[in-house]
């Protein structure tokens, strides 16, 4: 089963934690919520608010998911000032495993020097520091990189990874769940 880490600062963007969310759950991989700060309930950008299985100090320091993923938005400021969260994408990154990122948060891609030489995308209010992003696509897959561009493609970038992580058959499958078209 495929193991997934989502971290949830404060002002996440909700539309893009919870769909992947809701999706990787039902193509059966295993999705730790993860809240960056201390308390387990994180309330995102439109004060929503979601409780958490763990914080991110609670996780085994040594655990290395299949996929780290990061949503988006003015919750990211936090993503990018935390040591936390750069360890854990060099623990990633050292164990060849993935990273996916939505909306704002390819900045912290940028931050940790994910980015350079690879092809992304991310949302348009992020080119003046993501000068190179693709605009043209709402997905993107570079080796073990996947960026999307905003909440709008929260649906179809969760059923990228599932495709990337087992197949294109489940992919479809979940996505006929929820009436969705294929990421493929």
């Amino acid at each position: 089963m495929a193991t997934i880490l989502t971290i949830l600062p404060e002002g996440f963007e909700e539309l893009e934690a919870v769909a992947p969310i809701d999706l990787w759950r039902r193509a059966g991989f295993k999705v730790t919520v993860a809240a960056l700060g201390s308390k387990k309930l994180v309330t995102g950008r439109n004060n929503i608010v979601i409780q958490a299985e763990s914080t991110l100090g609670g996780i085994n320091p040594e655990a290395v998911f299949d996929v780290l993923f990061l949503p988006g938005g003015p919750g990211v400021e936090h993503l990018r000032s935390s040591p936390d969260v750069r360890e854990i994408i060099g623990r990633q990154v050292a164990a060849g495993k993935m990273i996916a990122a939505i909306c704002a948060a390819p900045l912290v891609l940028k931050d940790a020097g994910l980015l350079m030489g690879r092809k992304y995308t991310a949302h348009p209010s992020t080119e003046t520091e993501l000068n190179e992003i693709i605009a043209d696509q709402s997905v993107v897959v570079d080796g073990n990189i996947i960026t999307s561009r905003g909440a709008g493609t929260a649906v179809e970038m969760a059923l990228k990874v599932i495709e990337v992580l087992a197949n294109a058959e489940l992919a479809q499958k979940v996505a006929l769940s929820i009436c969705a078209e294929s990421a493929s």
